[in-house]
């Protein structure tokens, strides 16, 4: 299982967009949009981005970002 570390920027807050982008998700047609924000934003994995907007795994918040565990143990 991989570890991930979305980490906050002068101009990004990591966890504000990481609510909005799960909010987002619930409507099928952004959800590919916002999973490439993630992707683009982060460098996470496409599958991972996904399974963390729709909420198939748990984050924390850390200081200003949001860790998540995704893959196969």
């Amino acid at each position: 299982m991989k570890q991930y570390r979305l980490g906050s920027a002068e101009m990004i807050s990591a966890p504000g967009l990481i609510k909005w982008a799960i909010n987002g998700a619930h409507f099928e047609k952004d959800r590919a949009n916002l999973v490439n924000v993630v992707v683009k934003t982060w460098g996470v994995p496409e599958d991972a981005a996904t399974a963390l907007l729709l909420q198939q795994v748990p984050y924390t918040i850390e200081d200003e970002a949001v860790v998540f565990s995704y893959g196969q143990d």
